[in-house]
């Protein structure tokens, strides 16, 4: 179930809280070739379908970077706000990648509200992601983004 962060005091009320995962999000080759295209980045273990098949990889694998930008995509479904002006993106810490995502992959966010400190007349928030790959173990990614959160105008 999506959370809506009321306002201030809701980003501040969430701090400490582990968020209902969002629904699976399916990666597939199409998705791959596109981001490839965009950030013209196609090394052969994004593009070549049949090389791929014949490494060790066994399959093409998604840009660490294509999972990275599905954040904001995934964390609609974590949770939304409501009674703001506008939260925008500040900056990410500690980004890894840790399982590669392969085409046919399910993936979603689970969101855990890790602070909330006043900046200005709105709070600086950081939310660890945690990018998760359905059926395994370790997940495709977590990261620590920072959003500027921002009350409505007056």
């Amino acid at each position: 179930m999506t959370l809506t962060l009321d306002g201030i005091d809701g980003v501040r009320a969430a701090v400490g809280t582990d968020l209902d995962p969002g629904p699976w999000f399916e990666i597939d080759q199409a998705r791959i070739t596109s981001f490839a295209d965009v950030t013209e980045d196609w090394q052969w273990i994004h593009v070549d379908t049949e090389r791929a098949a014949g490494s060790d990889l066994g399959s093409t694998i998604a840009h660490g970077y294509l999972t990275l930008s599905l954040v904001p995509r995934l964390s609609n479904d974590v949770f939304t706000f409501a009674n703001i002006g506008r939260a925008l993106n500040y900056g990410l810490d500690k980004v890894r990648f840790l399982s590669p995502v392969r085409p046919g992959d399910r993936v979603r966010a689970r969101a855990a509200m890790i602070s909330a400190e006043d900046s200005g007349p709105g709070v600086l928030a950081r939310v660890r992601y945690t990018i998760e790959i359905e059926d395994q173990e370790r997940p495709a990614c977590v990261v620590e983004a920072l959003m500027l959160v921002l009350p409505p105008a007056e």
